[in-house]
């Protein structure tokens, strides 16, 4: 069966981090985890890492609520960068927001292919990695 090579955590919940990355390491369908604490990080390591394509994520998580930079900001230097990015991202906004305000705002976001509620369980995720790989 095919794999995602690289997924992307970015989001300052030291505990969401361990829990989603052994979730992932479970399902034995993604070869390479990397995690971010903020957006501000990962969107420099996006950029710096441009010309390598091995290196950005086929999948990313982004919190909504993290300090430097939060998701909606994230989202919208991605925006501007995805045009020169070498593949497609798949990105999930993750976050324990219910708010139909933050739900709408995402769903009104190209770049994003879904939205889920934390706490994520290991269906979601395979859900999610299932719905990419088929």
């Amino acid at each position: 069966m095919n794999k995602i090579n690289t997924f992307c955590i970015v989001d300052d919940d030291d505990i969401f981090q361990f829990t989603t990355s052994v979730l992932l390491k479970k399902t034995d369908l993604v070869n390479k985890i990397i995690v971010f604490s903020n957006g501000l990080k990962a969107i420099n390591f996006l950029k710096d890492e441009m010309g390598n394509k091995e290196n950005i994520p086929d999948v990313l998580f982004l919190d909504i609520n993290m300090p430097v930079m939060d998701g909606w900001e994230f989202l919208e230097e991605y925006l501007l960068i995805k045009p020169m990015m070498p593949k497609t991202v798949v990105i999930y906004m993750v976050s324990s927001s219910v708010d139909e305000k933050d739900i709408l705002k995402a769903k009104s976001i190209s770049a994003l292919s879904g939205y889920l509620v934390k706490p994520i369980s290991s269906q979601n995720i395979m859900e999610v990695i299932l719905g990419i790989l088929n």
